[in-house]
C-alpha cells in the first residue's frame, strides 16, 4: 500500500500530520539549500524510527538546527553538541547530531564548487538509486540506502513519492523544474 493510500486508515491525530506533508511538501521540489539540508537532517533522524515521530518533532529540529541555517550548523562548537544532546525536543543521538554538523561543512564546500546544494543534486540527475547511494555515502556522513532514497524521493529527485494516480503527483509533476522531469 502506498502512502497515499495508507493516510487515509489512519485515525487521527496521525492523520492530519501525515496528510499535510503529503499534500504539501512530499516529492515536492526544494530549492532553497537551507531547506534541502533540512530535509537531510530530519531523513538521517528518521532511522530506526517512524516518519511520525519526525514530523511530530519538524519544529523542534527547526529551532535546535538554527532553522536549519548551514553556515551556522557548520559551526557547531561541543558546546553546540551538548546542547543538541540534551534537548528533548528533537532526536538525541550522538551519530545523528555529528552527521548534522559534518554535513553542513560538506554542503559549504559543494556551494563553493558547484554554486549550490540543488545545483550539485541537478548536476548528479538523473542517477539509479544504487548511484545515489553510492554519491552520498561518499558525500555525507549517516546516509545509507534507505535515507537516501527517502530524502531524493522527498525532493522529487526519484519516483515512488505518489502512486501515479493521486492528484498530488499531478500538482507536483506540474512544479518540476526540467532538469527533474528526465
Amino acid at each position: 500500500m502506498s502512502y497515499c493510500n495508507y493516510i487515509p486508515t489512519m485515525k487521527e491525530p496521525s492523520r492530519s500530520l501525515h496528510q499535510n506533508y503529503h499534500d504539501n511538501h512530499y516529492g515536492f521540489p526544494i530549492h532553497d539549500d537551507n531547506e534541502l539540508f533540512g530535509r537531510l537532517i530530519l531523513e538521517i533522524n528518521q532511522a530506526g524510527l517512524s516518519w511520525e515521530t519526525i514530523l511530530k518533532k519538524e519544529e523542534s529540529f527547526r529551532k535546535a538546527y538554527d532553522a536549519f541555517n548551514i553556515e551556522k550548523v557548520a559551526t557547531y562548537t561541543e558546546k553546540d553538541r551538548e546542547r543538541l544532546m540534551s534537548d528533548a525536543g528533537i532526536i538525541r543521538n550522538k551519530l545523528k547530531i555529528n552527521a548534522a554538523i559534518e554535513n553542513a561543512k560538506t554542503i559549504i564546500e559543494l556551494q563553493k564548487q558547484h554554486g549550490s546544494f540543488e545545483k550539485w543534486i541537478e548536476m548528479n540527475h538523473p542517477k539509479s538509486k544504487e548511484d545515489w547511494v553510492k554519491i552520498f555515502k561518499k558525500t555525507f556522513k549517516f546516509t545509507g540506502g534507505e535515507i537516501v532514497n527517502e530524502f531524493l524521493m522527498s525532493i522529487g529527485c526519484l519516483k515512488g513519492a505518489h502512486a501515479e494516480n493521486c492528484p498530488v503527483h499531478q500538482q507536483i509533476l506540474k512544479t518540476k523544474p526540467m532538469w527533474l522531469k528526465q
